[in-house]
């Protein structure tokens, strides 16, 4: 008598449900990877052969090649500008604005914003990239 079965059973992996796993897992690092630094502002400063360092109280004033502003990473319409910046540096005691000016700007730009630090009569300094 013989009683074996014809069809013998393989154990098998269910990776049906893997795909939509590694998908999920997929979609969460990217979501996160673009939270890590949401306010950096990306510029492309001009490069000089030698750097200092501030130990100052300072205002930062980015300006972006597509001319936004930013005092302290807060956008800043440009009719606002002079306003802004008065109310950024009135606690200071030697009040002090680093400028970081995409190097795609003209020079009429820094001007335009100097001309600003003029007339609040405040020490404005440019920020440059160390070129070494």
């Amino acid at each position: 008598m013989r009683l074996r079965r014809r069809h013998r059973e393989h154990a098998e992996v269910a990776t049906e449900s893997l795909n939509d796993i590694m998908f999920m897992l997929l979609l969460f690092f990217l979501i996160v990877s673009t939270l890590v630094n949401p306010s950096v502002i990306k510029l492309l400063l001009p490069e000089s052969k030698q750097s200092q360092t501030l130990d100052i109280q300072q205002v930062l004033l980015q300006v972006t090649a597509d001319h936004q502003y930013y005092i302290d990473k807060n956008p800043v319409p440009v009719a606002d500008l002079k306003g802004a910046l008065i109310d950024a540096t009135k606690g200071l005691e030697k009040p002090t604005i680093v400028l970081r000016l995409d190097k795609s700007l003209t020079m009429q730009d820094l001007v335009d914003v100097l001309q600003v630090g003029t007339e609040i009569k405040v020490k404005m300094i440019l920020a440059t990239k160390n070129a070494g």
